[in-house]
């Protein structure tokens, strides 16, 4: 290892240093976007707001996941946090697994008990939880092999190193360091910091200590949210990870660029821009929620039970739509029917305005036809 190569090396870690204003407009858009959110979620019923927790907190734990290489069984972790939350009987599925059980208990605890003190206690308890199942590695503790913590791609026999965190000897006193500044940070504390400055800050510095063996990444974005609810004064229900995982290679491209030097405006310039993005798309799921229920309030009776099956199985895929297009394969696949049905139902949901039809023959796609209900949401929305 090269002396000094890395931030966690330098003479001034961790005292980061920035250009606050180049961050000042990113913070007061961040302020309005924040204060949209909260209007928009006024206008959902109880029900409606149930199904956006369960949504958005169910994506975010596959996204945050899926960042990181691991990917988990959607029904299953929705039951999770329908169980978790104690809501949304209706998306309960039978078999929970462990791995989304862990995860489901941790979004709780983060989502629930946002605004206490961080503690040793409270990150080793979010490990345990994560990564419930795994018997590779010890859950619950910090680090303590003497190998390296490499950060590495690439071929085995051929790695590329992007990163060699500290060694295990000084987690514990850099994870105490780590912890005060957290709370001495937070909004109501003697050294508050703007939302989007500490949220950069929150993520870069925990990562750069990379005190567990695995699930610093997921932990570290969970943090994140921690900083934006306490600043928010309630649960932020942000979509970062899925914000991040959309674009996951520059995500990691500028931590890199990041972790060898402590003046770190490029990435709080980042890291801000992605979190104005994902309060943007939390709205559009919001506004999705909504156009979802008007459009079951205007429809489901004309429906039948395959037609409405693969409608929800559809709405599953949430504002994003169905990858590559709505097919007649789709339908089959889903309602299990046979090319005849499947053709009938189809132009029967065409002939009744609730599908459009774009392509044909085998390129033909079909796609809801939401457009009424989002129009009213939108001027809703400005209201």
């Amino acid at each position: 290892m090269d002396f000094k190569n890395w931030n966690w090396q330098q003479d001034d870690w961790p005292n980061f240093s920035y250009n606050k204003k180049k961050l000042d407009l990113l913070e007061d858009e961040y302020t309005k976007e924040s204060g949209i959110s909260i209007g928009v979620m006024r206008h959902l019923s109880k029900e409606d707001l149930d199904e956006f927790r369960i949504e958005i907190i169910c994506n975010e734990a596959l996204k945050t996941s899926e960042i990181e290489g691991e990917f988990l069984d959607r029904d299953s972790l929705q039951s999770s946090i329908c169980k978790e939350f104690g809501v949304g009987e209706k998306y309960l599925h039978g078999n929970i697994k462990p791995e989304e059980a862990g995860i489901a208990m941790m979004m709780k605890d983060l989502y629930t008990d946002f605004n206490s003190p961080l503690t040793n206690e409270t990150l080793l308890t979010w490990h345990d939880k994560l990564l419930n199942g795994r018997t590779d590695l010890e859950r619950g503790k910090y680090r303590t092999s003497e190998d390296d913590m490499r950060v590495m791609s690439g071929r085995i026999d051929k790695p590329k190193i992007h990163f060699i965190a500290p060694p295990a000897s000084k987690i514990p006193g850099e994870m105490n360091q780590f912890i005060s500044w957290f709370n001495r940070t937070a909004p109501e504390e003697k050294m508050p910091l703007p939302p989007l400055i500490r949220a950069g800050i929150v993520h870069l510095y925990f990562v750069s200590i990379h005190p567990f063996e695995d699930g610093n990444g997921r932990i570290s974005r969970a943090l994140t949210e921690k900083a934006l609810s306490q600043a928010l004064g309630k649960p932020t229900l942000i979509a970062l990870s899925s914000t991040i995982s959309d674009k996951k290679k520059d995500y990691y491209k500028i931590l890199e660029l990041q972790n060898k030097n402590n003046q770190i405006t490029p990435w709080l310039y980042y890291f801000g821009k992605t979190i104005i993005e994902a309060q943007k798309q939390t709205i559009r799921l919001v506004d999705f929620v909504i156009a979802k229920a008007k459009f079951f309030n205007a429809y489901e009776t004309l429906l039948n039970p395959r037609q409405k099956k693969a409608i929800l199985r559809i709405f599953r895929e949430s504002s994003k739509g169905f990858s590559g297009g709505f097919s007649a394969k789709n339908y089959m696949s889903i309602v299990k029917t046979p090319s005849a049905t499947a053709t009938r139902d189809l132009r029967d949901l065409v002939d009744k305005g609730i599908f459009t039809k774009t392509g044909e023959l085998k390129s033909t796609r079909y796609a809801l036809n939401l457009a009424p209900f989002w129009i009213k949401q939108t001027q809703q929305a400005k209201c």
